[in-house]
C-alpha cells in the first residue's frame, strides 16, 4: 500500500494576498505612482519566499499530531505576508553584532534585507520540538523541509506572479537607495500612461532561443553579456556561433581551430596545432620531424651527423620522385 503523503492537506487554492497600495501624498501633490521595479530582483526575491514558508510551517508543527505543514500553511503564509509588510514598512539597515563584539553594517541590499525578514519571521514559528529536531537531527528536518518547499511549488499553491506582486511593494519599501524601482509620480493618469512606454523598469523577456529569463529593460545589455544561450562568434576564431553556454565544448572538442598535439609529439615534436592546419604543419616541418625520428633510432649518433643523413634521405626522395614523374611522363 502506498504511503500517503504528509503534505496531502496542503489546500489547492491560491488565495489573493494582495498587499495594501503605497499611501498617496498629502491632498495636491502628485498621486499617481508608477509600480514598476527591476524584475530580475523581483522574480529573485519572489523565489526566496517558497524555502521561507516551508520553514516555517515545518518548525511550527514539529511534534504536532493534529497539524501537519500542509494544514498550517494557509494560515502561516498570511502572518508571514503581514509581518513582512509591517517590518519592511518600518525597516533600517540594523547593526550585526560579531562574535569578537565588534559591530558592523548589515547590508543595504533588498534581497539581503528581505532574505533576512524571512529568516526573522521563520525563526518566530519554531516550537520547542523543532528546536530539538534542528539540533538532534538537522540532516533529516532539512529534507522535510525542502520536500514541502517542493510540494508547495508543484501543488500551485503559492504562484509565482502572486508572490511577484507582494515583493513588489517589500521592495519599495526596503530598496533604500531607490536602485531597484522607480519612484516617479505623477499628477495624472495619462501623465503616467505617457511614462510607462519609457521607463527603465519595464520588463522584458530575452529574446535568445531557450532563455525565458525576464529582466527591466536597463538591464538588457548586463544580460546580453552574460545568457547562457546568446550565439556569440567562436572563442578561437573559427567561423562557427555558439551558444555561449556551449562554448567550452566546442573549443575542445570540434572547433577546427581547437589546439592538438603535433603527429609526431612522441618523438619528439611539442608543437600544439590548429586541428585544421595538421597536413600544413606536417608537411612544412617534415625535416624536423625526420630528425626526431632518426634522434629515437640513433641515439649514440651526434646530431650534425643525423642532419647530414636527413638531407640525403630527402635528396633521396626528391630524386625517385623526380624518376616516379618522367616514368609517367614517357609515352
Amino acid at each position: 500500500m502506498m504511503k500517503e503523503s504528509p503534505f496531502t492537506d496542503l489546500p489547492q487554492n491560491d488565495v489573493e494576498l494582495t498587499p495594501d497600495k503605497v499611501k498617496d501624498e498629502k491632498e495636491g501633490g502628485p498621486t499617481f505612482h508608477c509600480d514598476l521595479c527591476d524584475a530580475e530582483i523581483v522574480y529573485t526575491i519572489a523565489q526566496a519566499f517558497l524555502p521561507g514558508l516551508s520553514t516555517a510551517c515545518v518548525d511550527n508543527t514539529t511534534g504536532d499530531v493534529f497539524q501537519s505543514p500542509g494544514s498550517a500553511a494557509a494560515e502561516i503564509r498570511k502572518e508571514m505576508v503581514e509581518y513582512l509588510m509591517q517590518r519592511s514598512e518600518t525597516f533600517v539597515a540594523e547593526s550585526v553584532v560579531l562574535d569578537d563584539g565588534l559591530e558592523v553594517q548589515a547590508s543595504d541590499h533588498p534581497y539581503d534585507i528581505i532574505a533576512y525578514l524571512i529568516d526573522e519571521f521563520a525563526t518566530t514559528k519554531r516550537n520547542l520540538f523543532s528546536r530539538v529536531s534542528e539540533w538532534l537531527l538537522s540532516d533529516k528536518r532539512e529534507d522535510k523541509i525542502d520536500d514541502f518547499s517542493q510540494e508547495i511549488e508543484i501543488n500551485g499553491f503559492w504562484s509565482i506572479d502572486k508572490r511577484e506582486a507582494i515583493v513588489q511593494t517589500l521592495l519599495k519599501n526596503v530598496d533604500l537607495k531607490n536602485e531597484f524601482h522607480c519612484d516617479m509620480k505623477f499628477y495624472s493618469a495619462d501623465e503616467l500612461a505617457q511614462h510607462v512606454p519609457t521607463c527603465k523598469y519595464r520588463s522584458m523577456t530575452c529574446q535568445n532561443e531557450g532563455c525565458y529569463a525576464k529582466y527591466s529593460i536597463s538591464q538588457m545589455e548586463n544580460h546580453d553579456s552574460v545568457c547562457p544561450y546568446k550565439m556569440i562568434p567562436c572563442e578561437q576564431k573559427c567561423s562557427a556561433s555558439v551558444m555561449r553556454r556551449d562554448m567550452d565544448r566546442h573549443c575542445i572538442t570540434v572547433c577546427p581551430l581547437k589546439l592538438v598535439n603535433c603527429p609526431f609529439y612522441s618523438v619528439g615534436c611539442k608543437s600544439a596545432i590548429p586541428q585544421c592546419k595538421i597536413e600544413e604543419h606536417r608537411s612544412s616541418d617534415f625535416h624536423s620531424h625526420l630528425l626526431y625520428i632518426l634522434q629515437g633510432i640513433h641515439k649514440e649518433a651526434s646530431v650534425e651527423v643525423l642532419r647530414k643523413r636527413v638531407e640525403q634521405l630527402l635528396q633521396e626522395l626528391l630524386e625517385r620522385r623526380v624518376a616516379r614523374d618522367n616514368a609517367k611522363a614517357t609515352p
